[in-house]
């Protein structure tokens, strides 16, 4: 008797991390934080040393740019290079390369699409928009939208309610650690971003997520993604 082969199919839903995941935002934050070294005198800070921080978020970011500076006097600062970064919004970065490809064969496929991002939702928004993807994000969580964010689960599985599907019929795509815990929390198989930002001392293989790929490229294969249930 032949073994009936199941099709390799795309899930029914895939969220996404934004900064190191889609969107190569490294540049924008730079610009933001040398507005903040310039008015302090310091020179601008080079973009391969911001850059491993970004998917960190804001405070790893401020304290990387100035780590001679009381924890206490950088928290006071957070709102300054929000203020700074909200003015460099989208002018420097830009998606991944392969990103757009990707989500076209999502899209195709039928496949809604989402983002679950700690970066403040009103950021967040203003961004989509810039990139043409405010008719094509089925779903925007920030991470100020909810009562909890990454590596929370709470902000995948709304995320997956508004869209209406199952958390087990559902991905989560990021390029940090909290990612991967929050989709394991959540009952999401988990696609490792690997050409995200990292530290040096960060180690992809120890959060075991479901799959790694290292090229956005890849992900245009239904056969790249985890199963789902």
């Amino acid at each position: 008797m032949t073994a009936v082969v199941e099709p390799v199919v795309f899930p029914k839903a895939v969220l996404f991390d934004l900064d190191g995941t889609l969107l190569d935002s490294a540049p924008d934050m730079v610009a933001a934080i040398d507005a903040m070294r310039a008015a302090r005198g310091q020179p601008p800070m080079a973009l391969a040393d911001l850059r491993p921080h970004v998917s960190k978020g804001a405070r790893a970011m401020v304290a990387a740019a100035f780590p001679q500076v009381d924890a206490d006097e950088r928290e006071r600062w957070i709102p300054e290079f929000l203020d700074h970064y909200q003015r460099e919004l989208g002018r420097h970065g830009g998606v991944f390369d392969g990103i757009e490809a990707m989500l076209a064969a999502l899209e195709d496929a039928g496949c809604a699409w989402g983002i679950v991002t700690n970066k403040p939702e009103y950021l967040a928004r203003q961004l989509v928009p810039l990139l043409g993807w405010e008719q094509r994000c089925a779903v925007l969580i920030g991470g100020d939208t909810l009562k909890a964010r990454k590596p929370d689960p709470l902000p995948l599985l709304v995320a997956a309610q508004r869209i209406g599907v199952a958390p087990a019929d559902c991905i989560y795509v990021g390029d940090d650690e909290r990612d991967i815990i929050a989709a394991r929390a959540a009952g999401m198989p988990s696609v490792v971003a690997l050409w995200g930002y990292r530290l040096d001392e960060d180690d992809p293989i120890a959060w075991h997520g479901d799959v790694m790929i290292e090229d956005p490229d890849a992900l245009r294969l239904p056969s790249a993604w985890p199963r789902t249930r």
